[in-house]
């Protein structure tokens, strides 16, 4: 009974792990940069939401949109502040700008939200329901469905949209792209958008079930960078599906051996996977041109 749910356990984390890699996929997929403040994002949907479901008694319908607009706000930010002055020069300094934005915007909230860890309820997160003799919150199913429903909904956009192999052709060729009158600049804004809306997706899905906190996305960001890389950050399905293993590993680690040996484990698999696969299990080595 105790792996069971330690699966069920995993199947959710991973299932967070999965929605903020796919952000990564997103960015990179378009315009080969990704944002390291995707832990950040993930934080700021959760805080959001609480702040005005919580303290404002907001109908909690209503908070979560006004948390996702601001996290598609905070990605236009991250894009057009962060990202862009530097991209556009060829310079690879938006990597540490990234990483600077999310730890200015952890800070921020610390300054204004608190330090204490908070509760957001959740209709989904009361009364759990029983599996044999196992009980299970409705929300701990709830988030691998939406997880494998995004993950979904992207590879049919990529591969059988003319919007997806727009982007795609974006990110092979821009000059290419412009000539055939895709909008460049517009892409890349929305694949940042979309990418901090997943992260405040998963930040929104998680809260019930941990507390919400200004640092609660670190982590889970840097994790969620690694299983992007793991799953093959150019497939959306690899991406959701190293999520989801590395959530049960992690979450199996934990209850067989200990917290204490949880990193360890799953950080040392990171290692062993990139050494054997360096394309992660479903990517593909790039095609250079000579």
């Amino acid at each position: 009974m105790l792996i069971v749910s330690s699966i069920i356990t995993g199947l959710g984390l991973g299932s967070m792990y999965g929605l903020l890699a796919l952000g990564f996929y997103i960015t990179y997929s378009v315009s080969q940069t990704v944002n390291f403040a995707q832990g950040s994002s993930m934080m700021l949907g959760a805080v959001v939401c609480y702040s005005f479901a919580v303290t404002l008694g907001w109908p909690l319908t209503l908070a979560i949109l006004v948390a996702l607009l601001v996290c598609a706000m905070w990605g236009w930010v991250v894009e057009r502040f962060v990202v862009r002055p530097f991209a556009s020069r060829g310079s690879n300094a938006w990597l540490m700008a990234t990483v600077a934005a999310g730890i200015v915007l952890e800070n921020v909230v610390l300054f204004t939200y608190g330090k204490e860890p908070r509760s957001l309820p959740s209709p989904l997160a009361q009364e759990p329901i029983l599996i044999g003799e196992l009980g299970v919150y409705p929300l701990q199913l709830l988030i691998p469905i939406v997880g494998l429903a995004i993950a979904c909904g992207l590879h049919i956009v990529s591969r059988r949209t003319k919007l997806g192999k727009a982007q795609l052709a974006v990110v092979q060729n821009p000059d290419a792209a412009r000539l055939l009158g895709i909008d460049v600049r517009k892409a890349v804004v929305g694949a940042f958008i979309v990418s901090t809306v997943f992260a405040g997706i998963a930040g929104i899905l998680i809260a019930p079930l941990f507390n919400v906190a200004s640092d609660m996305g670190t982590l889970f960001g840097i994790k969620a960078f690694a299983v992007a890389i793991i799953g093959g950050i150019m497939s959306p399905w690899g991406v959701m599906i190293a999520g989801l293993a590395y959530g049960v590993v992690e979450a199996l680690t934990t209850s067989i051996l200990g917290s204490v040996y949880t990193h360890i484990v799953t950080f040392g698999l990171v290692i062993v996977v990139l050494a054997v696969m360096p394309n992660g299990l479903f990517g593909r080595a790039e095609v250079k041109k000579v």
